[in-house]
This record gives C-alpha cells, sequence and structure tokens, in this order.
C-alpha cells in the first residue's frame, strides 16, 4: 500500500515525506529497502538509523531528525501491527487427516483442522476453530477451549485444562509430572503427581517449554502469560495474569509469581517463593527467598537491581584496589 495510506491506516503521523512510495513489507533498519518500513526504539542501533534506506521508519514521539518517519506512542507495538499487515501465516482448512487417531468419546468443536499422526484420547473436550499440527498429543480427559493451534510435537497430558486462544509451539509438553521424589533407604520413590495444570485465555507457551502438573491440586497459569522457550514451571507453581517468563527460566516447585512480573533469561527461582506484582528479575538472577511487589532485582543472591549496578562496578575494580592494599601493607611494614 502506499506509505499515506500505511499511515492512516495505523493512525500514525507521517513527517517528512517527500514522496509517497508504495510499501511493500517490514524489515530491520540495517536491511530495509526503499519500499520497507522499519522501526527504531533502541539507541544503540542510532547509526543503522542514519543509514537505513527505509521508505519510513516507526518512532516514538520524542525522536528528533530530519527523515521521513512515522511518530508512535509505542513504535514497537505499532511495528507488531504493521507485519500483521504484510504477513500472512498460513491458513489450514478445516478437516481431519486420515492418519489421525481420535476417540470416539472426544468431542471436537466445529472448523478443527487435525493434522496427520495426531492422537486424541478419549473424554477429551476441544471448542471451535481448533488447529492441530502433525504428531500434537492429547492425553485423555482434556478440556480446550476455542481456537486453540498446537504445533507439531506438543502435548497436553491427561486432565488438564487449557482456555481460549491458547498457543502451543513446537515440543511442549503440558501437565509431565512434577519432580517429586521421597527418600526410601538407598532409593527414591516417586511420588504420584495427581494434580493437573491449568492455563488460562490467550496464554503462548513457546517451544520445548514444560509446565508440570501439581503433585496434588493444580500448577496454574492465568491469562495472557507469555511463556518463552526452554522455560520450566514447576509442580504447583501459580503464574499470574500477564507476567513474562523469558527464555530458560526455571521455577521450582511451589512457586507463586504475581501479575504482571517479568523474569529475563535464566532466571531461576526456588521452590516456595513467592513473587510480588509487578517484580522484574535482570537476566540470570538466582532468587532463594522472596521477591516484594515491583522490585527490580539482579544478582545471585537475588538484591536491589542498583546496589547490584554499585557492586558490580566495585568488582570490577578488585585488582586495582588489590595493588593498593598490597602497597599500604608494604608501606605499614617498612614504617
Amino acid at each position: 500500500m502506499k506509505l499515506s495510506n500505511l499511515a492512516a491506516a495505523l493512525k500514525l503521523t507521517l513527517e517528512n515525506a517527500s514522496s509517497d512510495p508504495e510499501v511493500t513489507g517490514v524489515a530491520t533498519l540495517e536491511d530495509a529497502t526503499p519500499n520497507q518500513i522499519s522501526f527504531f526504539t533502541n539507541a544503540r542501533y542510532a547509526e543503522q538509523m542514519k543509514s537505513t534506506r527505509a521508505a519510513a521508519v516507526i518512532v516514538d514521539k520524542k525522536w528528533t531528525g530530519n527523515r521521513t518517519v512515522l511518530r508512535s506512542d509505542n513504535p514497537y507495538l505499532d511495528f507488531a501491527r504493521t507485519l500483521e499487515m504484510f504477513y500472512q501465516p498460513p491458513q489450514y482448512a478445516p478437516g481431519i487427516h486420515p492418519t489421525a487417531v481420535i476417540d470416539p468419546s472426544a468431542r471436537i468443536g466445529a472448523r478443527a483442522h487435525i493434522g496427520p499422526y495426531v492422537v486424541v484420547d478419549a473424554d477429551v473436550v476441544i471448542g471451535e476453530d481448533a488447529v492441530l499440527l502433525a504428531h500434537v498429543v492429547i492425553y485423555r480427559g482434556v478440556r480446550i477451549g476455542n481456537r486453540f493451534f498446537a504445533h507439531s510435537g506438543s502435548t497436553v497430558r491427561e486432565y488438564c485444562q487449557l482456555g481460549d486462544n491458547v498457543i502451543l509451539q513446537n515440543g511442549v509438553i503440558i501437565g509431565a509430572d512434577g519432580f517429586g521424589f521421597a527418600r526410601e533407604g538407598s532409593h527414591w520413590h516417586k511420588i504420584v503427581q495427581s494434580g493437573r495444570t491449568v492455563l488460562g485465555d490467550w496464554v503462548e507457551v513457546q517451544a520445548n517449554a514444560t509446565v508440570d502438573r501439581a503433585t496434588i491440586g493444580e500448577t496454574r497459569v492465568d491469562r495472557e502469560v507469555k511463556i518463552d522457550n526452554f522455560v520450566q514451571v514447576g509442580h504447583g507453581s501459580t503464574v499470574g495474569e500477564g507476567t513474562m517468563l523469558c527464555s530458560q527460566t526455571g521455577l521450582s516447585g511451589s512457586t507463586h509469581v504475581g501479575k504482571n512480573v517479568i523474569l529475563a533469561g535464566q532466571v531461576g527461582v526456588a521452590g516456595h517463593c513467592t513473587i510480588g506484582d509487578g517484580a522484574i528479575a535482570t537476566a540470570q538472577t538466582g532468587i532463594p527467598n522472596d521477591v516484594p511487589a515491583g522490585a527490580i532485582v539482579s544478582g545471585y543472591p537475588a538484591i536491589d537491581n542498583k546496589q547490584w549496578l554499585r557492586s558490580v562496578a566495585v568488582f570490577n575494580k578488585l585488582p586495582e584496589l588489590a595493588r593498593a592494599i598490597r602497597k599500604l601493607s608494604r608501606q605499614d611494614r617498612e614504617d
């Protein structure tokens, strides 16, 4: 579409436009052509912003310069909206592949797409407009809402419950056994994991992540939670609405995470901890104790982010400080 039409569709202000080119897609600042849109939100890419060939760049209200831009209150969100206009994901026609195995007692809603070698066990209920791609397995007794999308190789274990608009990426396992063993002499006695996993509406779980079932009761992930690749949610944990768990984060059993929390990559949380609403843990933070609401923590053991930054600054100066101490020690001995 024309650049001016794109600006109107997004309800953004077009500035510094000397022409009205045809826009054919979206690209990074570095790769964009004169017929593509890009976006700029991070000062690290200031040099690419100067040299980009993009037809226009989505920027925030504070950006200053003389190139063609689209002003936005939320450039990253408007970038996402632009991408949706130009990229159409594959559509899957309703129907059941002849290699799929569906128990006669299973109830699947209208317009479902059931791909090759899918298995749906007994007493399963799936809502309307579901897409189950190749090799998806749904164990018995599962309840799933409308517009479920399961990519190939994902699994939902017995008696779990999923809300509407849930997306499971490749290799996800919902409701695997929790890590429960009791010591019996020199052996480990497996504790039956009798609970279930519950996912709320609009939850997305990305590739190869696991949300374990509870020993008793349930593991609960509330609506709008986003779980990244290789995340582990331990048995009996709860994750509050709107929370984001980034790649390789691990929650030990019975961890309780509040609403709108962000746990960045490789954060580890010890069992039975509570993380308050709106808290943020930066990458590779280790959390052995409760974290209050709204806190920003870093390091191991987790401490206030500002204190951690000061500590890291001091740590980087340790060789210099050690030399100074040795010098003072020699002077004391000489005196």
